[in-house]
């Protein structure tokens, strides 16, 4: 096994020479510390199963089943399907997710640590998964910028990111809405959080799912709102990840804003996506 570092003020570690079929407990221990380092790390020339993939999210944690189905393998609950291809003639978990800067989980009071994903059919042009590093961000953040965010709680709604079903046809949106309102009610975390095991701090706010920070009136959100997201997703903190086939991404939600790119119209895609809990707290303590 070989970790190769990232360059000096770029994003993610690369892993080599090593079948992940065969990690040994020990060596998981290790892969995780080096994910809290890195952030992100790509784990190169992989060939599992199903199940195995699954077993190789089960030696570094406790694999999560989404809470929508319509989300999952329908074999492997564990798997999140991104898919616009058909199995068998029938449509397999959706297609299109994640085209929006967020972390995932990011809506509940109780988010992922760790996500994984892993291309089964990789498009034939355009094949980029976008990150953005949130504690290089907030080392970056200008003082006006951090005055709002320091000491502050930012509200996640996951509602308007919800996709309709077969068994919302003929359903008003406002029922809709409201279902998944009570299903996914927004929730507070601090809009900048300190990691449990290293002590860093990361701005913890997304355009795709942070709707308010606690204690603006609606019209300075909007105004600060714009003001963070721009700095945010500035060209230069964005690092791509060109896939190729047998890779698996890993990475710490707690850290980085990740954004899936577009698939060019009539090429198929497909990933399984498997999110991971580490049984540390999602944050420590900011202050």
């Amino acid at each position: 096994m070989k970790l190769i570092p990232p360059t000096a003020g770029k994003l993610g570690a690369e892993l080599t020479g090593i079948d992940v079929r065969n990690l040994s407990s020990d060596m998981a221990v290790q892969l995780r510390l080096q994910l809290y380092e890195h952030r992100l790390i790509v784990i190169r020339d992989q060939n599992l199963s199903k199940q195995e993939y699954i077993d190789f999210a089960n030696k570094l944690g406790r694999p999560q089943v989404y809470f929508q189905k319509n989300y999952h393998h329908p074999e492997h609950p564990e798997i999140f399907v991104s898919s616009n291809v058909l199995e068998n003639g029938q449509k397999v978990g959706v297609a299109g997710t994640g085209r929006y800067w967020h972390t995932d989980y990011q809506f509940f009071q109780d988010p992922l640590p760790f996500v994984m994903v892993y291309p089964q059919i990789l498009p034939n042009t355009r094949r980029e998964t976008y990150y953005i590093d949130m504690q290089r961000v907030y080392e970056e953040l200008p003082d006006e910028l951090r005055a709002y965010v320091e000491n502050t709680q930012a509200i996640h709604d996951g509602k308007w990111r919800y996709k309709i079903t077969p068994e919302d046809i003929d359903r008003a949106l406002i029922d809709i809405l409201n279902d998944v309102n009570k299903l996914v009610p927004p929730v507070m975390h601090p809009a900048v959080i300190r990691h449990p095991l290293t002590g860093r701090k990361s701005l913890y706010i997304s355009s795709g799912f942070t709707s308010r920070l606690e204690g603006l009136s609606y019209e300075e959100n909007i105004e600060v709102m714009a003001k963070l997201f721009n700095f945010i997703e500035r060209e230069d903190h964005i690092h791509t990840h060109t896939w190729r086939y047998g890779d698996i991404l890993l990475w710490e939600n707690r850290a980085l804003l990740h954004k899936a790119g577009d698939t060019p119209k009539g090429e198929r895609s497909m990933s399984y996506r498997i999110g991971v809990y580490d049984d540390l707290p999602f944050y420590a303590n900011a202050a």
